[in-house]
Protein backbone atom coordinates (compact mmCIF):
# COMPACT_ATOMS: atom_id res chain seq x y z
CA UNK A 1 0.00 0.00 0.00
CA UNK A 2 1.42 3.34 -1.06
CA UNK A 3 1.69 6.12 1.51
CA UNK A 4 2.76 9.69 0.78
CA UNK A 5 3.57 12.17 3.54
CA UNK A 6 4.19 15.84 2.79
CA UNK A 7 6.03 18.25 5.03
CA UNK A 8 7.75 21.62 4.90
CA UNK A 9 4.83 24.00 4.56
CA UNK A 10 4.44 27.14 6.61
CA UNK A 11 4.15 30.90 6.64
CA UNK A 12 6.69 32.88 4.63
CA UNK A 13 7.00 36.49 3.51
CA UNK A 14 6.78 37.44 -0.16
CA UNK A 15 10.12 36.84 -1.83
CA UNK A 16 11.00 34.09 0.61
CA UNK A 17 11.68 30.40 0.07
CA UNK A 18 10.36 27.06 1.27
CA UNK A 19 11.22 23.45 0.48
CA UNK A 20 8.43 20.89 0.52
CA UNK A 21 9.11 17.19 0.95
CA UNK A 22 7.06 14.16 -0.02
CA UNK A 23 8.19 10.88 1.50
CA UNK A 24 6.91 7.70 -0.16
CA UNK A 25 6.61 4.27 1.36
CA UNK A 26 5.16 0.99 0.23
CA UNK A 27 6.27 1.31 -3.39
CA UNK A 28 9.28 0.98 -5.62
CA UNK A 29 9.85 4.70 -5.69
CA UNK A 30 12.22 4.87 -8.63
CA UNK A 31 9.78 3.45 -11.19
CA UNK A 32 7.11 6.07 -10.63
CA UNK A 33 6.54 9.55 -11.87
CA UNK A 34 5.55 12.13 -9.29
CA UNK A 35 3.91 15.48 -9.21
CA UNK A 36 3.13 18.44 -6.96
CA UNK A 37 -0.32 20.01 -7.07
CA UNK A 38 -1.84 22.89 -5.20
CA UNK A 39 -5.33 24.03 -4.35
CA UNK A 40 -6.22 27.51 -3.21
CA UNK A 41 -9.56 28.30 -1.54
CA UNK A 42 -12.36 28.35 -4.08
CA UNK A 43 -10.11 27.12 -6.89
CA UNK A 44 -9.52 23.82 -8.63
CA UNK A 45 -6.51 21.71 -7.83
CA UNK A 46 -3.77 22.47 -10.35
CA UNK A 47 -0.54 20.78 -11.35
CA UNK A 48 2.49 22.79 -10.26
CA UNK A 49 5.39 20.55 -11.27
CA UNK A 50 6.09 16.95 -12.19
CA UNK A 51 9.05 14.65 -12.67
CA UNK A 52 9.06 11.36 -14.54
CA UNK A 53 10.91 8.20 -13.57
CA UNK A 54 13.53 9.23 -16.14
CA UNK A 55 14.00 12.64 -14.56
CA UNK A 56 12.10 14.72 -17.12
CA UNK A 57 10.47 17.73 -15.45
CA UNK A 58 7.69 20.12 -16.36
CA UNK A 59 6.29 23.19 -14.61
CA UNK A 60 3.23 25.35 -14.66
CA UNK A 61 3.90 28.68 -16.35
CA UNK A 62 3.12 30.50 -13.10
CA UNK A 63 6.03 28.86 -11.25
CA UNK A 64 8.53 28.20 -14.02
CA UNK A 65 11.89 29.68 -13.07
CA UNK A 66 10.95 29.97 -9.39
CA UNK A 67 10.19 26.38 -8.37
CA UNK A 68 12.34 23.28 -8.80
CA UNK A 69 11.16 19.70 -8.47
CA UNK A 70 13.65 16.95 -7.75
CA UNK A 71 13.80 13.51 -6.17
CA UNK A 72 16.22 11.59 -3.97
CA UNK A 73 15.91 7.91 -4.87
CA UNK A 74 17.94 6.79 -1.87
CA UNK A 75 15.50 8.50 0.50
CA UNK A 76 12.31 7.70 -1.46
CA UNK A 77 11.56 11.39 -1.25
CA UNK A 78 10.51 14.05 -3.71
CA UNK A 79 11.06 17.76 -3.10
CA UNK A 80 9.73 21.08 -4.31
CA UNK A 81 12.10 23.99 -3.82
CA UNK A 82 10.07 27.19 -3.96
CA UNK A 83 11.87 30.52 -4.34
CA UNK A 84 10.67 34.08 -4.86
CA UNK A 85 7.32 33.17 -3.36
CA UNK A 86 4.31 35.35 -4.07
CA UNK A 87 1.01 35.74 -2.22
CA UNK A 88 -0.71 33.95 -5.10
CA UNK A 89 1.33 30.84 -4.31
CA UNK A 90 -0.71 30.47 -1.12
CA UNK A 91 -2.46 27.09 -1.21
CA UNK A 92 -2.49 23.58 0.15
CA UNK A 93 0.18 21.61 -1.69
CA UNK A 94 -0.27 17.90 -2.41
CA UNK A 95 2.07 15.31 -3.84
CA UNK A 96 0.91 12.62 -6.21
CA UNK A 97 2.47 9.35 -7.25
CA UNK A 98 1.76 8.60 -10.89
CA UNK A 99 3.06 6.90 -13.99
CA UNK A 100 5.44 7.63 -16.80
CA UNK A 101 3.88 7.07 -20.20
CA UNK A 102 5.67 7.97 -23.43
CA UNK A 103 8.12 10.01 -21.41
CA UNK A 104 5.48 12.12 -19.70
CA UNK A 105 3.92 12.21 -16.24
CA UNK A 106 0.36 10.96 -15.72
CA UNK A 107 -1.27 11.19 -12.28
CA UNK A 108 -2.51 8.15 -10.43
CA UNK A 109 -4.82 7.94 -7.46
CA UNK A 110 -2.19 8.18 -4.73
CA UNK A 111 -2.18 11.44 -2.79
CA UNK A 112 -0.60 12.82 0.32
CA UNK A 113 -2.56 14.64 3.00
CA UNK A 114 -1.39 18.09 1.90
CA UNK A 115 0.70 20.81 3.50
CA UNK A 116 -0.34 24.45 3.83
CA UNK A 117 1.82 27.16 2.29
CA UNK A 118 0.93 30.75 3.15
CA UNK A 119 2.78 33.67 1.60
CA UNK A 120 1.99 36.87 3.42
CA UNK A 121 3.65 39.89 4.99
Amino acid sequence: QVQLVESGGGLVQPGGSLRLSCAASGSIFSIYAMGWYRQAPGKKRELVAAVTSGGRTNYADSVNGRFTIFRDEGKNTMYLQMNSLKPEDTAVYYCNLGQTRSGSYYPDDYWGQGTQVTVSS
